[in-house]
């Protein structure tokens, strides 16, 4: 029984993985891969696998067929390894399975994908003949060859063609979610609640309009196409990192549920979405927060993320773009006081991030291998510099309640002294479920799901609304 790699016993394109992880972390090298592919596929992905060595541990394997495959070699069955992909990648992920007895691959010279692969199998196994499984159309003729045809993953147009030669795969191993959920997943449309900090300044400024109102909409839903745009570049940079993470090895892009392919181009259509949007109808000034907030989110996930203390302060900056950006959109002025609360309050949240992951490392005695550059010795350095932000916030906004500016908005500001306990007490208790290791996603994710957060949210608007 001969299986293929790319997208049948792995969910994913090797080749398309590789190429992303290339681009993470030797970006330069790009410039020559056009070159490359000049002296053809085989050599060009010959050129890849000696460049970028995936770990093989962690591809998204399809289970369904992993586990049908390890009760054939339970039975005695010869299996093959037969891939278009390089043979070195070929040669690793059958000697970790431990199930195949050779492995057929490109060499640098012969791309075995399609005719090559099939007369390569027919002149190993003539005359028995071989069993096939494979998942696109360049496995057509050699699912015709087969013994037995069996497919994974199989996609729309290789259906297509076998119904209409009238071959019927003897087998299916289907392990994928389904395509519109696993695009609303990759988008992250629950964290476009993030980008409602646009409004911040117009609710802040009491000085609200129907035009202003429909301006910060507007923002809002520009901001928030470029962000997912920005996730989904993140995501696909991420990929190999995700898999080795406990929960982020779900994501669509490294479970394999989407294909890279499909990630660039959402990526072009959410970006190309967004800037036009902002450029056809919101201030010159909105558009180069936007641009500024897509160029700092780029340079995140390409590189400073991996620089300890970098990384939370350009995290807690993109939440301050957001309410500059707000500002930019309905030409609402912000205050130095809510730019000191909220440069506060985010770098802590940013911290606490981090601290969570740490902590969740500590507790399953693991080690940090997702090169942001923290160690565990970091815990309590980390918890001092979060907490002690988090308190300056507050010091922050108890001095504004108490001087003169707040009587300009509000004719009963003594009211607003009741949200200080409330903020005090969400702060504690995110921080004291990260040092329990029970804060496993973004803290702001977490607010807008977390029952208790939401109660207090709620009475943070009404004690607002009475000091009004």
């Amino acid at each position: 029984m001969c299986v293929d790699l790319d997208g049948t016993l792995v969910k994913s394109d090797t080749l398309h993985d590789s190429l992303l992880a290339l681009m993470r972390n030797h970006p330069l090298q790009l410039l020559g891969l056009p070159g490359r592919v000049l002296r053809g596929k085989a050599a060009f992905k010959s050129f890849i696998a000696t460049q970028v060595i995936l770990d093989v541990a962690h591809l998204p394997y399809n289970q369904e067929l992993l586990e049908f495959l390890c009760q054939e070699h339970g039975r005695g069955r010869d299996l093959y390894l037969a891939t278009g992909a390089d043979e070195s990648l070929a040669r690793r992920v059958a000697e970790h399975l431990g199930i195949f007895r050779g492995f057929l691959g490109s060499n640098g010279v012969t791309n075995l994908t399609g005719g090559n692969k099939l007369d390569a199998l027919r002149q190993r196994f003539a005359p028995a003949g071989f069993d096939y499984i494979g998942n696109d159309l360049p496995d057509l003729p050699l699912l015709a060859a087969a013994g037995e045809p069996m497919v994974a993953n199989p996609t729309l147009r290789l259906r297509a063609r076998l119904s209409g030669r009238g071959i019927r795969p003897a087998r299916q191993f289907l392990d994928r979610k389904s395509t519109l959920p696993s695009l609303f997943n990759a988008v992250r449309i629950h964290q476009w609640a993030k980008n409602l900090l646009i409004f911040i300044p117009l609710l802040c400024s009491h000085a609200l309009s129907v035009t202003k109102l429909l301006a910060a909409a507007a923002a809002f839903f520009c901001f928030s196409l470029t962000a997912s745009g920005a996730y989904l570049v993140n995501d696909l940079l991420d990929m190999e990192a995700d898999r080795r993470h406990p929960h982020k090895r779900m994501r669509p892009f490294a479970s394999g549920d989407l294909s890279a392919a499909s990630g660039i181009l959402m990526v072009g259509v959410f970006l190309a979405a967004g800037l036009l949007g902002a450029r056809l109808f919101l201030p010159a000034q909105f558009l180069l927060f936007l641009l500024l907030y897509l160029g700092t989110t780029l340079a995140y996930s390409v590189y400073l993320k991996r620089i300890p203390l970098v990384d939370v302060l350009v995290l807690s900056g993109l939440y301050i773009l957001r309410i500059l950006s707000g500002s930019a959109a309905t030409d609402t002025p912000i205050s130095h006081w809510l730019a000191g609360f909220s440069m506060f309050l985010f770098l802590s949240l940013a911290i606490v991030k981090r601290f969570a992951e740490l902590e969740n490392l500590r507790i399953r005695n693991a080690t940090p291998m997702n090169g942001r550059g923290y160690v565990l010795s970091d815990l309590e350095q980390l918890r001092s510099f979060g907490t002690s932000s988090a308190y300056a916030a507050v010091v922050v906004f108890a001095i504004y309640i108490s001087g003169s500016d707040v009587a300009k908005l509000y004719h009963h500001p003594r009211f607003l002294w009741g949200t200080v306990p409330l903020i005090i007490l969400w702060l504690n208790r995110v921080w004291l479920l990260a040092s329990r290791g029970e804060l496993n996603e973004d803290p702001v994710a977490f607010a807008l799901t977390d029952p208790m957060s939401l109660i207090m949210g709620v009475a943070v608007v009404a004690v607002a609304l009475l000091a009004v």
